[in-house]
């Protein structure tokens, strides 16, 4: 047994499929099942079933996934902390972030992070934050900006860095644009634009709509912010960002008041998992953003 064969058995295994598994791991099926009847025969055991359509493990599958699993992990990290001493400030940080954060502080941090470290690669993923979560949890991603709250809290490492309120945009004829504050219960019969439902701050806005006694009539959803008020401007409906984001518009074309009772907290953090290897650009990463977030509260 060598940890080829068992990596090739827990991609099968998680993959749920031989043929997914080949193609995610670039290899031909055939060779994949060779690999994996092997493995079988050497332990004397049947690991997976293959009677059904969809394969399912063996108890000793089950087993052997479970021990398997942490010698992968053990092998990977050895191989990256060999690499951090043979490539000294080398490596590539995969970082996943909604698309309203790109005009936070995100951009100076990326600079002078890059000035720094020019062969450090930061490969940025944008995408709804309900993504963001999955893939950092499977590992595809080094480093993600959420919204909490987050489930499995307790998996990660959190590294607050915004803490704002939604504030509430209309058009400049809308009835409210003469009011400077608003209560949420006021909005119940308004359209709303907003981010579609992989983003959590749909959610949020809904848990929120509901405590305060109705449910939000959604007319649109976008993954751009910009768009949104452009919605807004067009008179299609109202929508709720980040304090922000909204200091940005043009007031000659939109009003933003903020919503009490309850009002709606945007509380931005970046998050990594606690279970993972640290490379030198990951440790060099989170120095370089929480710099920035003490110069960032310092401007404040």
């Amino acid at each position: 047994m060598d940890l080829k064969q068992l990596t090739y058995f827990v991609a099968v295994a998680e993959a749920g499929s031989f043929t997914q598994a080949a193609r995610a791991l670039h290899l031909s099926q055939p060779s994949l099942s060779k690999m994996v009847r092997l493995l079988e025969e050497e332990l004397g055991v049947q690991l997976i079933d293959r009677s059904a359509k969809q394969i399912t493990l063996t108890d000793a599958g089950m087993s052997i996934l479970r021990s398997a699993k942490p010698i992968i992990q053990s092998f990977e990290d050895m191989s990256s902390e060999l690499e951090e001493v043979v490539s000294l400030k080398k490596g590539t940080l995969r970082l996943g972030i909604p698309p309203m954060v790109g005009s936070y502080f995100l951009p100076s941090v990326i600079e002078k992070f890059l000035t720094h470290y020019p062969q450090i690669k930061l490969q940025i993923i944008e995408q709804g934050g309900k993504s963001l979560e999955q893939d950092i949890l499977q590992g595809d991603l080094d480093f993600s900006m959420v919204i909490l709250p987050i489930k499995d809290m307790e998996r990660y490492h959190v590294l607050p860095c915004m803490n704002e309120n939604l504030r509430l945009v209309v058009h400049l004829e809308h009835p409210l644009a003469l009011m400077n504050k608003a209560q949420l219960s006021q909005l119940e019969r308004e359209s709303f634009i907003m981010f579609r439902s992989d983003f959590t701050i749909q959610q949020v806005i809904k848990e929120h709509c509901e405590a305060a006694g109705f449910e939000p009539r959604i007319v649109f959803e976008s993954s751009q912010w910009d768009f949104m008020t452009e919605m807004v401007a067009a008179k299609y409906g109202i929508t709720l960002l980040p304090e922000g984001i909204c200091m940005q518009l043009d007031s000659n074309r939109f009003h933003t008041l903020s919503i009490e009772k309850p009002a709606i907290p945007w509380q931005l953090s970046m998050i990594w998992r606690n279970d993972k290897y640290l490379s030198f650009a990951s440790k060099e990463w989170i120095r370089f953003v929480e710099a920035e977030l003490g110069e960032h509260s310092l401007e404040q």
